[in-house]
């Protein structure tokens, strides 16, 4: 089989990507609990794991236009897989069709992260935001200078 070193990378795509999907299955759980420091300390395995996903997509694309200039075809995945045995031609379709699908997966995932994370931000300045609106309203509790604490009404 002359696409065995293609197959290989994907292999190993895959396998990164199933440790990517992991991760940012814990670093959705942790922004769901709210852990800054978990989802903090998550950071550099997630950006450690999508360097070696590009890394090895520019190796497969480095692989796969090797084969076509190997093979005298357009440097395309339709004209090189029609050029290889039915046999060999339904394992590269097969596992190209594993490797897009989990690529779309970690896609979807990182965006509803993405989302998550964003929702948070927005939650936390918009509660920063009515604190300092609050805190600046003259008229009120909370607009009277005093030495009390902020916070906390002398009644409670």
């Amino acid at each position: 089989m002359i696409t065995n070193e293609l197959q290989k990378i994907w292999w190993d795509w895959l396998s990164t990507s199933e440790r990517m999907l992991r991760s940012l299955h814990e670093q959705t759980a942790a922004i769901m609990l709210r852990d800054v420091e978990r989802v903090e300390k998550m950071q550099p395995e997630l950006t450690r794991l999508i360097q070696a996903l590009r890394e090895t997509d520019d190796r497969a694309v480095a692989c796969a236009r090797g084969l076509a200039e190997k093979l005298g075809v357009e440097p395309n995945f339709r004209s090189l897989v029609s050029t290889l045995e039915k046999e060999e031609q339904r394992q590269v379709q097969a596992l190209a069709n594993r490797v897009k699908a989990a690529a779309q997966t970690v896609q979807r995932v990182m965006r509803k992260n993405q989302t998550l994370i964003e929702n948070e931000l927005a939650y936390v300045a918009g509660s920063l935001h009515m604190l300092a609106k609050t805190s600046e309203d003259r008229e009120g509790d909370f607009g009277q200078r005093t030495h009390a604490a902020v916070l906390l009404d002398e009644k409670a």
